[in-house]
């Protein structure tokens, strides 16, 4: 029994370690990751008909869509274009707006949007397979960039992981600010967006066209 218990903790170890690695290999590809969740949308014929539950769905998906993307624009006036970069490039720590209530807005926004896409069309239960995809993805992304943080930016980024929570706001810490010490323009803020910005308009208007085509 003491050996085996001894070789938990270093069971454990190898576990996250591998979750990490994999978080890492995740991080480079993953504007490709949701592709597959995108044809889905566009080739599964909706659940709900017409009507006024197929009204509610969309009216729900696009109101989704909206605050995702809403919650991406203010975390993105914030980090600025350095939320794109497929590289281990590091900017400054960002704590201010978004960033001062949970440490990941804009995974957050992604899975909002995501959502908001397969309720607008009419697959309630994708919705639910798109959250938990997602959440899997960004929880190995997560923690492959937490422990990249913390071996660069030490007690900095320390003091951050304890005041700031991962996914669930609370309390604004004392001491902590939403606004930015540094913003980007608002034109800044949509050029770095663009291309989320023309893949939504994009999904959209090709979902509308499937739920006109197939009724």
């Amino acid at each position: 029994m003491p050996a085996a218990s001894a070789s938990q903790p270093q069971t454990q170890q190898q576990d996250a370690g591998a979750i990490v690695e994999l978080g890492g290999w995740l991080f480079r590809r993953r504007s490709a990751i949701p592709a597959p969740l995108a044809l889905l949308l566009l080739l599964l014929p909706p659940r709900a008909g017409r009507g006024s539950i197929s009204t509610l769905l969309t009216v729900a998906g696009l109101l989704a869509v909206a605050g995702g993307e809403a919650l991406r624009l203010w975390a993105v006036r914030h980090i600025g274009a350095v939320s794109r970069t497929r590289s281990d490039r590091l900017g400054p720590l960002v704590s201010t707006g978004p960033f001062a209530l949970i440490r990941n807005p804009l995974y957050a926004g992604n899975i909002l949007l995501w959502v908001g896409l397969a309720l607008a069309a009419r697959l309630p239960w994708m919705a639910v397979i798109v959250a938990l995809v997602l959440g899997v993805e960004y929880h190995a992304i997560i923690r492959w960039e937490e422990r990249l943080l913390e071996a660069r930016r030490g007690v900095e980024y320390r003091d951050y992981l304890a005041r700031v929570p991962r996914w669930l706001p609370r309390r604004l810490a004392p001491g902590a600010s939403r606004a930015p010490a540094a913003p980007f323009s608002w034109r800044e803020t949509l050029f770095s967006e663009r291309s989320t910005l023309i893949g939504i308009a994009l999904g959209l208007a090709l979902l509308a066209l499937k739920n006109l085509i197939i009724g």
